[in-house]
């Protein structure tokens, strides 16, 4: 052993830490020029980093040689997509479900259940699969993701452009809309795990939309209207300084997903239920306005389960095998077109009269484009095969070799990566896009020096004109203007 090996250590969880860091940095130093000139956000470039370091790649980032499995998986996704759920909760306008829950509720509920449908039908149609295991694949991908919703809405010269009352309604959607998913996910595990039609009817509600959904939502509220009272008072009492006020929102986040998934109920709804009832009168959010505390967090958690998540990518199953012969990469492409194009778009589209905060068809255009498919998809995917490995919410830290669902499990996992990962770069390059586009579409005078640099409202989008209402344009901001746009 020479002097030098006898030294340095390059474990591999030693450069885990070095190239997550050096990725973190290299974003944070130019993250005001990828985000306001490119028009980029972290997903899409954290997943290429990782592919790029991953197995397939350099093979510096190898989970297994970090000693991480499923079950990593699942309890990673679930905090972060807890904390931004929870994160969308608190940043809404206060009382916000009072005034708007009429447009959340179309696209929760009609809009939802088509995309739930219709992406069935297309995985069923063209993977020919069995069709439980097309539910189960397409209510992974059915809900909005949070992460990658908020990386596309967040603070920037595009998002500006955008309505606040569209921003506001879609990330409301996409922070429900994970726990919501829920009662679709579970009516294909059940049907196919359950001896029984009728149990699984009898399952399906007493233990799914009563107790992990309905339960999970009043308990989440409960949590946030116990914690926004304790800390009131404990502030009033100066027993709290500014560190631990600051560190607070963060706590009850983790609080909360802890409490949702012992009693076994919906995290996500109990999260967001949490955030709601703890800053919905906006006094919080008022306090904490001039942090960037949850925004740092996001930054961090996001970014590295994004790189996670393109070191795990399973390239090898989508290509056909025993138990997947159906599955080919051409296939696999089609159906992400088809899924793209008319699992929200047509459905928002056509609802479009009975949506109020959705006033043009532009608009409605804008908002069945962004349902992007990310986190979200990968926790609940990994629910689904915890349930078909087991019969539990907890998977195996490795798929089993025998098992009768195992076609069923590797299926979902196979296409569902595929889909989120053709989702990240589909959404996440889409405000590029749009940007360049608006750009070139309008005569030589009247653009911007810089390509894709304007700032006016997109077209077709209607910002002024908020319908009469005087409500605070984020939660906590006290002054009477309109302007919810």
């Amino acid at each position: 052993m020479s002097w030098l090996s006898k030294h340095v250590e390059p474990t591999a969880t030693h450069l885990l830490y070095i190239i997550l860091s050096a990725f973190l940095i290299t974003y944070a130093l130019f993250s005001s020029f990828i985000r306001n000139r490119l028009h980029l956000s972290e997903p899409p470039l954290a997943t290429l980093f990782g592919i790029c370091f991953g197995p397939r790649g350099f093979g510096l980032l190898d989970s297994r040689r970090w000693g991480f499995n499923d079950n990593t998986t699942q309890e990673a996704a679930r905090i972060i997509v807890g904390l931004q759920v929870f994160t969308v909760s608190i940043e809404l306008p206060k009382h916000y479900f009072s005034r708007h829950w009429s447009s959340v509720a179309m696209m929760l509920g009609p809009v939802m259940t088509f995309s739930w449908f219709i992406t069935a039908a297309f995985v069923y149609g063209v993977l020919h699969t069995s069709f439980m295991t097309a539910m189960i694949i397409s209510a992974c991908l059915a809900p909005t993701d949070p992460v990658l919703a908020a990386s596309v809405l967040a603070e920037s010269t595009f998002s500006v452009r955008v309505p606040n009352r569209l921003k506001h309604m879609l990330s409301a959607e996409s922070g429900c809309n994970d726990g919501v998913s829920f009662p679709f996910l579970y009516i294909g595990t059940l049907l196919l795990i359950e001896d029984s039609n009728g149990a699984a009817a009898k399952e399906w509600v007493l233990g799914i939309v009563l107790w992990q959904c309905a339960l999970g939502l009043l308990v989440g509220i409960f949590i946030g209207t116990a914690f926004n009272w304790a800390l009131r008072l404990v502030q009033r009492l100066s027993y709290i300084d500014h560190t631990a006020f600051l560190a607070f929102y963060l706590l009850l986040a983790l609080l909360s997903i802890g409490i949702g998934s012992t009693l076994g109920v919906d995290d996500f709804l109990v999260a967001f239920g949490a955030g709601y009832g703890f800053a919905r009168d906006g006094w919080f959010s008022k306090n904490m306005r001039e942090t960037r505390l949850p925004h740092v967090v996001d930054l961090l958690l996001n970014s590295s389960m994004f790189i996670y998540f393109g070191a795990i990518i399973p390239w090898s199953q989508f290509t056909p095998n025993s138990e997947t012969p159906d599955i080919t990469p051409g296939r696999l492409v089609g159906l992400l077109i088809l899924i793209i194009l008319f699992r929200r778009i047509p459905i928002v589209v056509a609802m479009k009269r009975f949506i109020p905060d959705v006033r043009t068809y532009r608009e409605a255009l804008f908002c069945g484009h962004f349902g992007p498919m990310g986190l979200g998809a990968l926790f609940l995917v990994m629910e689904a095969r915890a349930q078909l490995e087991n019969g539990t919410s907890l998977p195996e830290p490795h798929p089993p070799k025998h098992s009768p669902h195992k076609d069923a499990v590797e299926t979902i996992w196979s296409v569902v990566c595929f889909v989120i990962l053709g989702s990240i770069m589909i959404h996440g390059l889409s405000v590029a896009a749009i940007s360049v586009g608006s750009h070139y579409v309008r005569k030589e005078g009247e653009r911007a020096p810089l390509l894709a640099q304007e700032s006016d409202v997109l077209d077709g989008m209607v910002h002024g004109e908020g319908g009469g209402e005087s409500e605070p344009s984020v939660s906590g901001d006290e002054s009477d203007e309109a302007a919810y746009r």
